[in-house]
């Protein structure tokens, strides 16, 4: 028995790295999956089908059930027909990992406004795309009388949460705004029977290397036998227990890098200060630092 037996999970951004590991644990655990992966470069330019097709072959290989999906998720459409295409391919609809990303990292000053467009829309708007076409379906489901127990994972990151990283505006604000949809549809889906969390990873992948500092950090060598601690496959152990039918966790984001996970907080109170009447310029600045 596995973990994810009969779950019918869309995973994306899943043809490598992070999204890759996810879909090859999720399968191996018993769930049918729906591999989405574009098939660009790390900056989003292009399409290949072979990524999620390769990841696919490799699950069918070893007796899973897989099923590739080269949908553009910024795509409203195109996150519309790949929620259908689970539910028409596999009878239903479980769980959906939002994973897919690119970088286009520029210093504000510099930034292009197709650099800020192109990661908005697809860390953010992919996120809510995807999110937003699963709700529809499992609140018909549950309208319909159906017992839904649906799981929505989201990707955020350190660098929209813990560890703002400069040259990093456009990621960084998207990855934020994901910490924040990920609270936000909690609360909105609960009454349908879906849990929704969230995972602020840090492993090696296209798009850490490819940052600037830290390649060199997630390139380090480590010896046969030894842990690797920034491997990808460190992510999805935590992403498919946040999938499993009994989990009780939503509204929560995680971080989690090799052998540690750590639960985020937001936004709160660091330091107050009061007045009984209308505020000067001069007590603020008396006051507030």
């Amino acid at each position: 028995m596995g973990a994810l037996d009969g779950r019918v999970a869309v995973i994306t951004g899943a043809g490598r790295g992070i999204g890759r590991e996810h879909a090859l644990l999720f399968a191996a655990e018993g769930a049918s999956v729906v591999v989405n992966d574009l098939g660009g470069a790390n900056d989003g330019s292009g399409a290949d089908t072979g990524p999620a097709q390769e990841v696919v072959d490799e699950i069918r290989s070893a007796g899973g059930k897989a099923v590739a999906n080269m949908a553009n998720v910024a795509d409203w459409t195109g996150a519309e027909e790949l929620i259908a295409q689970a539910v028409g391919e596999f009878g239903r609809l479980d769980v959906v990992v939002n994973n897919a990303g690119i970088l286009r990292d520029a210093f504000i000053a510099g930034m292009e406004e197709s650099q800020w467009d192109s990661v908005i829309a697809v860390h953010l708007k992919g996120h809510a795309a995807v999110l937003r076409h699963a709700a529809a379906y499992w609140k018909s489901a549950s309208k319909a009388g159906e017992q839904v127990a649906g799981s929505v994972i989201n990707t955020a990151s350190a660098s929209g949460t813990t560890l703002p990283n400069a040259g990093q505006a456009n990621y960084g604000a998207a990855k934020a705004g994901i910490a924040a949809l990920t609270l936000v549809a909690a609360e909105e889906l609960e009454r349908y029977g879906v849990r929704v969390n969230a995972i602020a990873p840090i492993a090696r992948t296209r798009l850490t290397l490819a940052t600037p500092g830290m390649g060199a950090i997630f390139a380090q060598e480590v010896d046969e036998g030894e842990f690797d601690a920034f491997s990808p496959a460190n992510i999805s152990p935590l992403v498919a227990y946040l999938a499993t039918e009994k989990c009780p966790l939503t509204g929560k984001v995680f971080a989690v890098q090799g052998g540690a996970i750590s639960e985020l907080a937001g936004w709160h109170d660091v330091k107050v200060i009061e007045t009984e009447e209308a505020w000067t310029i001069d007590d603020i600045a008396a006051r507030l630092p």
